[in-house]
């Protein structure tokens, strides 16, 4: 399967918007349920505040989630993932496992890499 040079800079453009830092597990928090922002604080506790919010907006302004304003005072906000972003979702949960199943080998990898 051969793609020309045009068409796969463009899958590029989206795969990086996909692979940035907490993209992929902000993505599967919301693929279990909508949540405000300091549930999916709690959910991932390594994410800074800077850094949640930087990647949520980034993935409502690809479409991938939904932002709803529940309440004003205290104002309150809900995400939720979108049809677009539900769409992502087997092949995320793929992603996710075949990570986990090769963690331990890419770490040995790593290891001998830098042994050398």
């Amino acid at each position: 399967m051969s793609s020309s040079p045009q068409k796969l800079e463009h899958s590029r453009v989206v795969l990086e918007e996909l692979t940035s830092k907490w993209t992929l597990l902000v993505l599967n928090e919301l693929c279990n349920e909508p949540m405000r922002f300091n549930a999916l604080r709690r959910a991932l506790p390594d994410v800074t505040q800077k850094a949640l919010t930087q990647c949520l907006r980034r993935l409502e302004a690809s479409g991938f989630i939904s932002r709803t304003v529940v309440s004003l005072s205290p104002v309150a906000v809900i995400y939720e993932i979108s049809p677009l972003g539900r769409s992502l979702e087997p092949h995320l949960q793929a992603i996710l496992k075949w990570a986990d199943e090769h963690r331990e080998e890419i770490q040995a990898a790593k290891y001998r890499y830098s042994s050398d």
